[in-house]
Parts: structure tokens; sequence; C-alpha cells
């Protein structure tokens, strides 16, 4: 398992291995599955799943959901494309739900 270093990570909620830097937020304003979530431009220790079409709010993107590496907790999905030219951005990006996650502060020695 790769360990972040910094001041400002999230985890997995069930287990609470590393999964995201705060830096790497993009938008808050995202709705997932159970609620609001998070668009990150990168996260670690996940496991992508396999594609799948799914006709999201915004249209028709082809996603894969992301799991914990250490629990196998389903934590949001990555977008792989998007159909419609002004949700192009997301491709690559990450959805992580907010009730999934946990955010946290790490002292720097």
């Amino acid at each position: 398992m790769a360990e972040l270093s910094g001041p400002r990570l999230y985890s997995c909620c069930n287990c609470r291995n590393h999964v995201a830097y705060h830096d790497d937020v993009m938008s808050k304003a995202f709705q997932g599955r159970h609620g609001r979530a998070f668009l990150f431009s990168h996260a670690m220790n996940i496991v992508v799943g396999p594609k799948e079409d799914r006709n999201l709010m915004t249209g028709l993107h082809t996603v894969a959901d992301v799991y914990c590496c250490d629990c196998r907790q389903v934590l949001g999905w990555k977008y792989e494309r998007a159909y419609e030219e002004s949700q192009k951005y997301k491709e690559g990006k990450f959805i992580l739900e907010k009730s999934k996650i946990e955010f946290f502060s790490v002292g720097v020695d």
C-alpha cells in the first residue's frame, strides 16, 4: 500500500486506507449514488472495476466503479469516457462519495 504523506488526506471510512490528497479535489459539487460526492483528479490505493455505460445526471458516460484496495469497499467511480463534448473534462477523473471517505490532517514533522 502506498503511504501518502502530507497535511490533508482522504481515507476509506471503512479501513482508513489513504485514497486521495485534498489538493486533488476538483469539485465538491457532485452527486454520487448515496448523496454528495467529490470529483478528484487522482486517486490511489484503489482498484478499478469493469467499464460500463451509465446514464448519469449529465448524460451518458462510460464509468468503472472504484474500490478500496484493502477492504474492497465501493468508494465511487472513474469516468472513462464522456459522450457529450461539455463533459469531456471528466474523463480519467474520479468520483469519491462523501459518505465513503473521511478527511483528516496529518502532522508534518
